[in-house]
This record gives structure tokens, C-alpha cells and sequence, in this order.
């Protein structure tokens, strides 16, 4: 119900933009977001750092990382298929403590998502 794309490797510096297209029916008033976890580093479960978040009446948060570098987003539904939206994270001037696999979430209440995607490797090195 929720699907990462967009991620990859990028140098020191450069831009990523992450894609995720989740269910209308995942939308709820906690809205949805974005959580990173290290890449090689044992996952407990449902495990992440936020990263931003996006609730449905526009209001943004962002981890303090994250702040003036990175921009959430939404689209607004194709009306042929009002069924999925799309929520974006865009990643500028991006660096190597940022490498880890980024998962999109939903129902993001209390900073503690209930849907979480298969999540997206991002790699930044020179």
C-alpha cells in the first residue's frame, strides 16, 4: 500500500528526489512521512529516525537535519485514479551522513507511523 522510488547514489552536495505513492485508504488525519535507518545497521522491527512529515492540511515538520535541505510534498491525485497519492521527498545539497534506506509512512500519529513501505537505499560518497 505504500511504494518507495527515486533513491540511489549521489556525490557529496548533490540532489535526490524520493518518491512514495500510497493508498487513499493508508490518509489519515496524522497525515504521512518519511523515516531513515542506516544502511548496515541491524533493524529492530519497525525502526527509523524521522525524517519529515506532511499532514493532510499542509503542515510540515522536519528533523533538524533534515531543515533547509530537504522538502516534503504531495501531489494531488490523478482524477482517473483518486485512489493513490503521491507524496515526494526532495533532497538537496545532500551528504554522506545521510546515506541509509529511507521508508515512507502513513498514519504518522505520535511520531510512530502504522504503515511503513519496503523502503529505498540512498547512498552519498564521493
Amino acid at each position: 500500500h505504500l511504494a518507495e522510488s527515486g533513491g540511489g547514489s549521489v556525490q557529496p552536495g548533490g540532489s535526490l528526489k524520493l518518491s512514495c505513492a500510497v493508498s487513499a485508504y493508508r490518509l489519515t488525519s496524522c497525515g504521512v512521512g518519511w523515516f531513515r535507518h542506516p544502511l548496515h545497521t541491524p533493524r529492530r522491527g519497525r525502526e527509523g529516525t524521522l525524517v519529515a512529515t506532511l499532514t493532510l492540511d499542509g503542515t510540515t515538520t522536519y528533523s533538524s537535519s533534515a531543515k533547509g535541505r530537504f522538502t516534503i510534498s504531495h501531489q494531488v491525485p490523478n482524477p482517473s485514479d483518486p485512489y493513490y497519492w503521491t507524496f515526494y521527498l526532495q533532497m538537496d545539497n545532500l551528504q554522506t551522513q545521510d546515506t541509509a534506506n529511507y521508508y515512507c509512512t502513513a498514519d504518522v500519529c505520535g511520531g510512530a507511523p502504522s504503515y511503513w513501505g519496503q523502503g529505498i537505499q540512498v547512498t552519498v560518497s564521493s
